[in-house]
């Protein structure tokens, strides 16, 4: 599974990626989607705190096995990015990369392609970029 990858510059502030994920887990503040960044497994806050091991990592998706959740909070705290929101209710809030679905909600709503799940297509296409540039400036210098 391919990770999630924001390009901030290309992000309009829609909003449809907030809107259509099916975990109400991404929050877009100015411009700026927010979400999971699926930390390593061996370095990831969430899961290392988890007091019950309810936090696991499956097919490269940090997610949480909600029957063995308690919804303590300590996986909210832990996360250094506000990654995870757990409501009064106890309903939590955690982006699981869509792992249940065809794609990623978040990325196939996305009108600007700032959200992606394709990092070779992004290095690809940020190559091409720096090539133009590069290729103006030794048209400059010539």
């Amino acid at each position: 599974m391919d990770d999630l990858i924001l390009t901030p510059e290309e992000c309009v502030d829609c909003m449809k990626c907030e809107r259509n994920c099916p975990q109400n887990a991404i929050h877009v503040i100015n411009q700026v989607p927010l979400f999971c960044m699926h930390c390593n497994p061996s370095k990831a806050p969430c899961l290392l705190e988890c007091p019950q091991g309810a936090i696991e990592a499956l097919g490269g998706a940090i997610i949480i096995n909600e029957e063995k959740c308690i919804a303590c909070g300590v996986c909210e705290s832990a996360c250094p990015i506000g990654a995870i929101n757990i409501d009064g209710i106890g309903n939590i809030q955690k982006c699981n990369l869509c792992i249940d679905l065809e794609e990623k909600q978040c990325v196939s709503s996305c009108p600007t392609g700032a959200l992606k799940d394709n990092p070779k297509e992004q290095i690809s296409e940020k190559q091409k970029r720096v090539a133009k540039e590069f290729n103006k400036v030794k048209e400059l210098l010539k």
